[in-house]
This record gives C-alpha cells, sequence and structure tokens, in this order.
C-alpha cells in the first residue's frame, strides 16, 4: 500500500510518501517544493513525481493520495470569486445586505461592514421571484411561479454569470421550491454552477443559510476548475489513485463532493496540520496541546483537550467575516510566518506583517528579487539559518541580502544596529504570535501552563520555545518532520460527512410524537449517511456514526453541539442531552442555568469510516547527550536575550530515541530547523519527535 498526502501552503507545498508492507518494510519519505500561485495543482503533480524518483517507485503505483488545498480560502481572501446570480423569495432581496443589523465595532462611528462593501453577490444580481412557505411545517402558502425563475436565469445567462443559488425563506423545512428552481435554471443555464442553500446547509436561520450558499457559490467554479485540473495532470503524470481532499471538519471527502459543496473546504490546508498535531501529541504521550503550525505567509493556532479536536460553534463559523454554516475546526489564523515583510510604517512605527513575500519572490535571501526583509531574513542574520542546510541545501539563499535589507529598510531609518533591528523582527511577530494563542486559550478559560506548545511548519520550531515562554507552556514539542506536519496529518484523517436537519423543539417535556419525529429524523439523516459512505467503497463493517443536538436555552441567540446517545431518542434521551448541554454550557461560559427549558434547534449525523494511520518506525534507542556522531559544526548564533554564542548544529536525522541535545544548540533538517537556547533541553522520543524544556540540572 503505498498512500501520498500533500498539503499546499502559501510558499511552499509539503509531500509525504508512505510504503507500507512489502519487502522494504514501513517506509516514508519526504518532500518539499515552492508553491505555484497561478495553479496549486502544478506544484502538487510536480512534488508528486519527485517524491516517487526519491521514494523509488512509479507514480502509477500509488494506491490513495490526500491532499489539503488553500484554493477555497485564497478566492475569499483575494476577492476574486465567480460573478454570481441569486434567486430567493419576493421581499427578501437585500438579506445579505441586511445581516443582522450587527456592527463589527460596536463603538466606533468609522468602520467597515464587509457584506456590505464587498458583498458576495452584487445587488443587482439578487433577483426576488414569487414564492412563498409558511412555517413551522413548510406548507406551501404561494406556488413558485416558474416563469419568474426563468426569465431571472435568462438574465444571468445574458450577463454572463458563472454561478446560481436559490434561497428561498423556510426551505429547511421544504426544498421542493428551491429543486425545481435549480431544474429550471439548470435548464436554461447548463454550464453554470448551481446549488440550493437547503443543499448546502439544511437549516434554521436565513441570512446564515443564504450567506453560506453564496459563499459555495461564489468559490464553486474556481475551486472546480482548480479540482478538475487536479485531476488531469495526475493522470497525465501517471496517478491512477484514488483521490481525497481535506475538509474544513478535519475529515476528508471525494473530489466530486468537493467539487459540488467547495464551502467545506474552506479550512481545507490548516485542518490537516491539526490532525497531524493530535497524532504527534499521542506518540509524545500528550493529549493537552495548543498547536501553532507557522508557514510563510500566516500562522494557525488550535487547541486540542484531552486528545479531542476542538470544533467551532455555529456562532463563530465565518470567513472573511461572512457567516458560513459549514463544520469546522476552530483554528485561529494570523498573518506572520517566514515570509512576513518588517517594516517602518508612514508614522515611523516597527511593524512586522501582515504582508508577506510569499514564494515568489520570497525573502531577500533567497536572491529572486525581494528588496524587502522578512522574518527568514531576521533569522538568517541572527545566525539560526544557514545556507548549505536551507531545504536540506536544496534552495540556495544569501545571507549578504537579508543583511542589506534589514539595514536599508530598518536599522537605518531606526537608528539601530542591524543586530538589534533582527532581534526586533523577531520580537514583534512573536508577541503577535502569542496574543493571538492568548485568545484561543486563557481567554476561553484553558491555563497555558498544563498545555504542550506544539510549534510545526517550516518556521515552527524555529519560533517554538521563544512563543513557549511568552505563554507559560508547560513544554514545547518540535514534531519529526514539521515543515510537513500538516502532510503528514493527512495520511491519518477518515472520511467525514455531516448531514443536518433542524428541528425546533423543547427537551423538557416533549411528549411522545416529537421524540417520535427527532428519531425519524435521526434515522433519515443516518440513512443519507450510509449512502454517501456506500458511494465511497467504505465497507459497512467500517462506517461510524456520531449523532449531534445543537442545543440552546430557550430565547438564546446560538446554540452549542452536544452528543446523543445511541438509539431511539426517548423521554430517557432527552433528559440526557439536556444534562449534557447543561454541562457543555457550563464548560463555555463558567455557569449552567439547570432550571430552565432547553431548546434543540439543529440535529445532525456524522458518518465517518476507520482508516488506515500512518505509521513510522522507531527509532534506535541512543541515550546520549550532545551525541557527537549527529554534530555538524558550530557557528556564532544570536538568541533572544541578545547573546552571541558559538552554537553546535546537529544532523536531526543522526539523533536517537533517548538522546538529549542541551542547548545552545541549533538542529537541522531537511525540512525546517529547531532552535535549543540556553538553559533548554530537547529529549528525542521514540518516533523521532523533539520535547524542548527548562534544563532542571541548570536550575
Amino acid at each position: 500500500m503505498i498512500r501520498v498526502g500533500v498539503d499546499v501552503g502559501g510558499t511552499f507545498t509539503d509531500l509525504v510518501l508512505e510504503v507500507a508492507g512489502g519487502q522494504g518494510g514501513q517506509r516514508v519519505f519526504t518532500h518539499k517544493v515552492p508553491s505555484t500561485v497561478a495553479d496549486q495543482s502544478i506544484g502538487v503533480v510536480q512534488g508528486v513525481v519527485e517524491l516517487c524518483a526519491i521514494a523509488g517507485v512509479a507514480p502509477g503505483q500509488i494506491d490513495a493520495l490526500f491532499h489539503g488545498t488553500t484554493v477555497a480560502t485564497n478566492i475569499v481572501i483575494e476577492r476574486d470569486g465567480a460573478e454570481v446570480g441569486m434567486i430567493t423569495t419576493k421581499g427578501f432581496r437585500d438579506i445579505l445586505h441586511m445581516g443582522r443589523h450587527k456592527r463589527p465595532h460596536n463603538f466606533s462611528l468609522q468602520f467597515d461592514v464587509p457584506w456590505q462593501s464587498a458583498p458576495l453577490i452584487k445587488r443587482r444580481n439578487r433577483i426576488a421571484v414569487t414564492e412563498r412557505l409558511m412555517p413551522p411545517t413548510g406548507v406551501v402558502e404561494t406556488p413558485l411561479d416558474e416563469d419568474e425563475v426563468e426569465r431571472a436565469a435568462e438574465l444571468f445567462a445574458k450577463r454572463g454569470l458563472e454561478a446560481v443559488v436559490i434561497g428561498f425563506l423556510y426551505s429547511f423545512l421544504n426544498n421542493d421550491h428551491e429543486m425545481r428552481a435549480k431544474e429550471i435554471v439548470r435548464r436554461v443555464m447548463p454550464d453554470a454552477f448551481i446549488c440550493a442553500s437547503s443543499e448546502v446547509v439544511n437549516t434554521i436561520r436565513e441570512y446564515e443559510r443564504f450567506s453560506t450558499a453564496a459563499m459555495n457559490a461564489y468559490i464553486g467554479p474556481r475551486t472546480a476548475r482548480y479540482l478538475d485540473n487536479l485531476k488531469r495532470r495526475l493522470r497525465e503524470a501517471g496517478v491512477t489513485a484514488f483521490v481525497r481532499i481535506m475538509q474544513s471538519n478535519g475529515g476528508v471527502t471525494t473530489i466530486e463532493q468537493a467539487s459540488r459543496s467547495p464551502v467545506g473546504l474552506l479550512l481545507s490546508g490548516p485542518a490537516g496540520g491539526v490532525i497531524g498535531g493530535r497524532w504527534t501529541g499521542e506518540a509524545c504521550d500528550q493529549r493537552e496541546i495548543i498547536t501553532i503550525d507557522i508557514g510563510g505567509t500566516s500562522a494557525d493556532i488550535s487547541v486540542i483537550r484531552g486528545g479531542e479536536l476542538t470544533i467551532k460553534n455555529p456562532r463563530d463559523t465565518e470567513v472573511a467575516h461572512m457567516p458560513v454554516l459549514a463544520p469546522m475546526i476552530d483554528i485561529d489564523a494570523i498573518g506572520a510566518g517566514g515570509g512576513s515583510i518588517a517594516y517602518v510604517d508612514s508614522g515611523g512605527a516597527f511593524r512586522v506583517g501582515p504582508r508577506s513575500a510569499g514564494a515568489e519572490p520570497g525573502p531577500a535571501c533567497y536572491g529572486r528579487g525581494g528588496e524587502n526583509p522578512t522574518v527568514t531574513d531576521a533569522q538568517v542574520v541572527l545566525g539560526r539559518l544557514d545556507p548549505e542546510h536551507f531545504l536540506g541545501g536544496g534552495l540556495k539563499i544569501d545571507p549578504a541580502l537579508s543583511e542589506a535589507a534589514i539595514r536599508d529598510k530598518l536599522a537605518a531609518p531606526l537608528g539601530m544596529s542591524v543586530k538589534d533591528a533582527a532581534l526586533g523582527v523577531l520580537k514583534i511577530i512573536n508577541n503577535s504570535m502569542a496574543l493571538t494563542i492568548a485568545s484561543n486559550s486563557v481567554a476561553r478559560g484553558i491555563d497555558p501552563r498544563g498545555y504542550s506548545l506544539m510549534a510545526f511548519g517550516g518556521a515552527g520550531p524555529l519560533h517554538g520555545v521563544a512563543l513557549g515562554q511568552l505563554i507559560s507552556a508547560k513544554n514545547v514539542i518540535a514534531p519529526l518532520h514539521p515543515g510537513i506536519t500538516a502532510a503528514m496529518g493527512l495520511l491519518v484523517t477518515e472520511p467525514r460527512y455531516e448531514f443536518t436537519q433542524s428541528a425546533l423543539t423543547i427537551l423538557q417535556g416533549a411528549d411522545a410524537a416529537v421524540l417520535a419525529n427527532i428519531s425519524a429524523t435521526f434515522d433519515r439523516l443516518r440513512a443519507e449517511a450510509v449512502a454517501q459512505l456506500n458511494s465511497d467503497g467504505i465497507a459497512a463493517a467500517d462506517q461510524k456514526f456520531t449523532r449531534i443536538a445543537e442545543c440552546r436555552y430557550l430565547g438564546q441567540g446560538f446554540e452549542l453541539r452536544v452528543d446523543v446517545p445511541d438509539g431511539p431518542f426517548t423521554a430517557a434521551t432527552a433528559t440526557e442531552v439536556a444534562r449534557r448541554f447543561f454541562a457543555t454550557h457550563r464548560t463555555e461560559y463558567g455557569h449552567a442555568f439547570e432550571d430552565q427549558p432547553v431548546q434543540v434547534v439543529t440535529l445532525r449525523v456524522i458518518g465517518t469510516s476507520s482508516s488506515d494511520t500512518l505509521r513510522l518506525p522507531p527509532l534506535e534507542k541512543g541515550g546520549r547527550n550532545n551525541p557527537s556522531e549527529a554534530a555538524l559544526y558550530a557557528r556564532p548564533t544570536t538568541f533572544d536575550d541578545g547573546q552571541t554564542i558559538q552554537t553546535p548544529r546537529f544532523d536531526r536525522m543522526k539523533l536517537k530515541a533517548g538522546d538529549t541535545v542541551t542547548g545552545p544548540a541549533v538542529i537541522v533538517q531537511q525540512n525546517s530547523t529547531t532552535i535549543v537556547p540556553p538553559g533548554f533541553v530537547s529529549q528525542v522520543m521514540r518516533l523521532g519527535d523533539l520535547v524542548i524544556s527548562r534544563d532542571t540540572q541548570e536550575a
């Protein structure tokens, strides 16, 4: 069995190939290539072909390929999605404009409302038609005027729109009108990307439902084209393996499903890193983890509690300030990475990020025309990145270019030395990341002192210990292959599909008919999940299902997710769900009102399957301290306190399980560099992960 994981970042595309079994036994190969911004599939296929050559296998021998992509995210960030038309219920044309009448900044007189200043669908392309359904059953009050739908579609076709979304009021109760309108639009516009709101997210709240469907249509055409290009290029390269795409919820899906519902890919890239972080934590016997994935353009932060991923609550699921009711791992992103540009602003302030040099032209040291100093340039100037070991020697860097950029753009204007300017770059970027970590942990009642900080991504281990000190983490973990942890996470994921239905029900005192209706809804959602897993070729014995009830206090604005026990939904089940809701509410908000009625808003069934997991061979046992067999050379290196010390380099691939490396030290490998400052010691774990903590012997 040969499996490949490919994760595309803003600067590099990371790859891992696992050969399981066979004459050579378990083998794992890794690779890294520059991302191709114009079309990510070019870099993906190039990397796959090169990695196959490294591993000594033919592309046609690959059995499975798992892919995490930032295509959908980039479309939203860059605001270059499709021109979308919308057909909606008469009288509700401006739902997407009005939103919830929320002010992004309550006390500001000058603020931007992004859903108005940069709408996903222009007002002139939102056309209202005659139709009306009524709650609570979705009964038809006013039939759909099919002629109006056809005229709207003809107008969209005349305007050359690429996508159409259909969103009718109360369609989550009865989607017959949406499905009929979709048929009409498909007949008029056979080549357009068309979706109905009830297909994208079948839940209550018309603004959030319309916004999610609009986002799906906005990113749909380009995402579908990318996935088509990927399939074609892989086929041309001889790769015939089945391909799975990482979703925001931490599971994988087929190319076909991802093309139909690309809104589920908005956190595809970062999700693999969190999955890989959890897997690495298990290997290090750590279940309480704060992950930070620091790449070239951004840092993605998440929290793993008790070995479980944190899934965002519906009130928090948004992208670019637009509500998106798609399940997603709770990941907070900040524009901070190795390519983040340092500059002096018009007011004379020293700033770093969020602008990034990206892969082209990249940091100044790349010698590709970049003139602005970046975080990577600061690391080079301080002697933490050696030219001969940058990307294993695969990418040549010029320290003189880094020094010139920092001197000309920072040190001279600010009247400081080049070294102090470089230290300033790192201090600013580290504090920015530490504040974001605090907002994702401390602000939510999590004490980082009981958590390991797992720093990965190409730049993660360069900042790991400094960040660990700033947030008071108990220790810092640098995974075996930090630069490709997200790609490795792709090989430990499983298919994951979620099906929902709104069902407004008060748990306390629900009668037998209501309880039976909830049971029937769960059964129907499970049947949909079974059908999807069956279509993926997953055997019934490998299928697993989780039932969720999204609950709130009656009258509360948003709900919390609660697991529902298996079996018929009885009065006892309702009592248990209410109890679990109280416990969850207490965890989230610090209190619970157990005498208040609890309302179920949405029912959800998650269909998954057991899957193969990545298995790394254990390292040979060592138990040495600063082993001479792994030592390379020593060079002057400047640490955060300003000390410049002659610092030894160690080859990480020559370290053994149980070895320790006492700081100051720099541990180098092909896809990353780990800094062990003075006063710290790094221990090599069973699979090669590094756990860095205070040197108690020195203390």
